[in-house]
């Protein structure tokens, strides 16, 4: 039972998230856009783009997950479905889990992908880029699932995305330094998998704890 309402709640979150563009897409072009327009903003200089391509991306990223997180349980708290899920007899997790795992196979996963394309833009040395899809990968689950918590507590707000932001950023730097510095130490000729088994580590810590 617990297995066809998470496969129900996801495909009905995947249908509602590919019918509304605006919302599917707002984090891809916000993602691609800070990363392109940093270089005019700084300096076009090769070798500092090169230092700083890991904080730029990861911070793109990070930004661009909470941008989309207001909306993770807003639409089902407006029709009545979250109310409907609350009383059903039916354990929460399945349906939060399932919601989860939408927003990131909609956000955090086209980021990843998104991000060597974006890091060749920076002169991202060729040792730093599968580092970087790899952080992103084990990364961005971890901020969908964290983010998760503070849309949960704010979605009866009207105005929440402020709070929303405040209650969760503090817990996502740690998931920023190692994402970051395992790319830092991939450029560096330095071991990084120390740095992608604690990502990991923070994924199976808020895979079973947040939901």
């Amino acid at each position: 039972m617990n297995g066809r309402l998470f496969r129900e709640t996801l495909i009905r979150d995947w249908r509602l998230g590919f019918s509304n563009k605006q919302d599917l897409l707002t984090p891809w072009i916000f993602f691609i856009l800070v990363t392109t327009l940093f270089p005019l903003a700084v300096s076009p200089e090769r070798d500092f783009l090169a230092e700083i391509a890991p904080g730029v991306i990861w911070v793109a990223a990070l930004l661009a997950t909470l941008l989309s997180l207001d909306g993770l349980f807003k639409r089902d708290f407006e029709d009545g479905s979250l109310e409907q899920l609350l009383i059903s007899p039916h354990s929460l997790m399945m349906p939060v889990l399932a919601k989860v795992v939408c927003h990131w196979s909609l956000t955090g996963l086209p980021l990843a992908l998104i991000s060597p394309l974006l890091a060749v833009m920076l002169f991202l040395p060729p040792s730093g880029m599968m580092p970087l899809f790899a952080s992103l990968l084990l990364g961005t689950p971890v901020l969908s699932l964290i983010g998760a918590i503070g849309a949960g507590l704010t979605v009866g707000l009207r105005h929440g995305s402020v709070l929303l932001s405040l209650l969760v950023l503090p817990l996502y730097i740690p998931v920023l330094i190692f994402g970051s510095s395992a790319v830092k130490a991939a450029v560096m000729a330095l071991p990084f998998s120390g740095h992608l088994a604690l990502l990991a580590a923070m994924m199976l810590i808020a895979w079973l704890l947040a939901p």
